[in-house]
């Protein structure tokens, strides 16, 4: 059976795949399909795309489980930036590929990732087999004075989209200003035309806690959201991360712009953040993926928790149990994240797309009983999860096989991210 998650959401019983150089070649019912010119493999259970992390940090499994109970200003600047001032690029590789193999074991099969050290994220990343969009990270506190210098951070993500940009592989490139309250505006303005000209994605945290925007809303007499419209930083493709707090106005804006919603609401949870308005984005015509944000907010990489969580939270927050539905949460950690990325070509079943598939096993008590195609639906977002999966491709490439990452030394990178945490803990002094 295959869940195609296309635009009429079809349910195929029975379902047959062909798959050549990566790309879904057909896809229907057995009894209607092509003659096989090549391997044949039988899988049984239920094969859906994989799913698409819009918004991690992912090499913060390195720091997992720091700075519990803080608010996140305190969590950030007490704890998670005095242990990622320690990491070598290094640390970054071995947290990338040990996070990779989490969310790969878990069918996230796309991770869109901001953060520093960008070579070595591309390299754990592409050592995993995972598909990635790197947004190398740009903080004030290493890059506010150092737009328009020789050599400045613009040039560098430049040059890197230049050498790592292959949308017809694995690894797209976009540029990621932290956020408004750290960078200020005119510098995210300064990285947006950045963006633009490379025709990249921009990623940006915004509104992600009640307060954080408090001066500079003060200072500017707006709200983040007009203040980063009114100077172009939301023109283009732009990925706004969290968006809790945003008014109408500010969703409006969103809409006219086609800013796109990376929704956390895991770590949104656990840092007691606040709930976006997803029900009132979608309403607008929003594009919203899930995300799990990074490991060490959520605490896991595990997008099968914001695929139930989203929903719940979203009718938890109506006091309404048909604000959104199962198909909905499924739509969001597939082919409505892959849009959020602007990634057309994955997130979906369909001809043309790229085979980035899980197979999930739905012998299980999970799934019992199905008496209806809704019940199959409704089981995978509310009791489904990723002990079911059991198998992935990306990009028609086997990277999981019976529930094993075939392409990371699992023990290894234990080993190495354990002995990397501890370091980090000792040498901060958190």
């Amino acid at each position: 059976m295959a869940i195609t998650c296309n635009e009429t959401f079809d349910v195929v019983e029975d379902a047959a795949l062909d798959i050549a150089d990566g790309i879904i070649t057909w896809i229907g019912a057995r009894a209607d399909a092509p003659e096989a010119s090549g391997e044949v493999r039988r899988l049984g259970g239920l094969v859906m795309p994989g799913l698409v992390n819009t918004h991690a940090h992912t090499p913060m499994t390195l720091v997992r489980g720091g700075g519990d109970g803080l608010a996140l200003m305190r969590w950030l600047t007490e704890v998670m930036w005095p242990r990622e001032g320690q990491m070598t690029a290094d640390d970054v590789r071995w947290g990338m590929a040990l996070g990779s193999a989490e969310m790969l074991r878990a069918g996230v099969t796309t991770t869109c990732e901001m953060y520093l050290f960008e070579d070595a994220v591309i390299a754990g990343a592409e050592h995993a087999g995972i598909r990635l969009v790197m947004t190398p990270g740009v903080l004030a506190v290493l890059h506010a004075e150092t737009f328009g210098a020789a050599g400045s951070r613009i040039d560098d993500i430049a040059a890197l989209h230049g050498r790592a940009h292959d949308p017809a592989g694995t690894v797209t490139i976009g540029v990621a200003p932290h956020s408004a309250y750290d960078l200020g505006v005119e510098a995210c303005a300064e990285l947006a035309v950045a963006a633009r000209d490379l025709d990249a994605l921009l990623h940006i945290h915004i509104a992600e806690t009640r307060d954080e925007g408090a001066e500079l809303e003060a200072e500017g007499g707006a709200s983040t959201v007009r203040l980063l419209a009114e100077a172009g930083v939301l023109e283009g493709r732009v990925l706004a991360a969290h968006s809790v707090w945003l008014d109408d106005a500010d969703l409006d804006t969103y809409a006219q712009l086609d800013v796109a919603v990376a929704h956390c609401p895991v770590s949104n949870m656990k840092l007691g953040s606040g709930t976006a308005r997803v029900p009132e984005m979608r309403a607008r015509g929003i594009r919203v993926g899930l995300g799990t944000d990074g490991p060490a907010s959520n605490d896991d990489l595990d997008l099968w928790q914001e695929l139930k969580f989203a929903p719940l939270l979203a009718r938890v927050t109506a006091l309404d149990a048909s604000v959104m539905g199962p198909r909905d949460a499924l739509l969001m950690a597939t082919r409505e994240g892959a849009a959020a990325l602007g990634l057309d070509d994955v997130g979906s079943l369909d001809v043309g797309k790229r085979a980035d598939l899980v197979r999930l096993d739905i012998d299980d008590p999970a799934f019992v009983p199905v008496t209806n195609q809704h019940e199959l639906i409704s089981h995978l977002a509310w009791s489904g999860g990723s002990r079911h999966v059991t198998d992935v491709w990306v990009q028609g490439r086997q990277v999981v096989a019976d529930r094993e990452c075939l392409t990371i030394d699992m023990a290894a990178a234990v080993s190495e991210g354990r002995k990397r945490g501890l370091r980090l803990a000792r040498d901060s002094g958190t």
